[in-house]
């Protein structure tokens, strides 16, 4: 596996987030593009320049998920935008409205 473009500290910044300030968000993303719909919880674990981990829930056991991004992502203000689309695109897949601002 390539070198991750994001330092330890951009990662966990990030996955603080993700997990403190959107975890439904999270989840979305794991039902509808990591390939678990039943999953009844879901964190952001880690992620690279190929994507993002994330442990979900499944009948009461953990799972682990890789998500890629639709493309490589080198920036940290790339990730916000990549995670938008994906819970936009989650949403759309589950027939879900998109909540507000993100």
């Amino acid at each position: 596996m390539p070198s991750s473009p994001f330092s330890p500290e951009v990662v966990a910044a990030v996955t603080r987030h993700m997990n403190g300030d959107h975890p439904e968000d999270t989840l979305v993303i794991c039902r509808a593009l990591g390939g678990r719909p039943e999953a009844t919880a879901a964190r952001m674990t880690g992620l690279d320049g190929e994507g993002g981990d994330y442990a979900v829930t499944v009948d009461g056991t953990e799972e682990t998920v890789r998500i890629p991004w639709s493309r490589p992502l080198t920036e940290r203000a790339q990730i916000r935008a990549e995670v938008v689309r994906m819970y936009q695109e989650g949403c759309a897949r589950l027939g879900l409205a998109p909540r507000g601002e993100h």
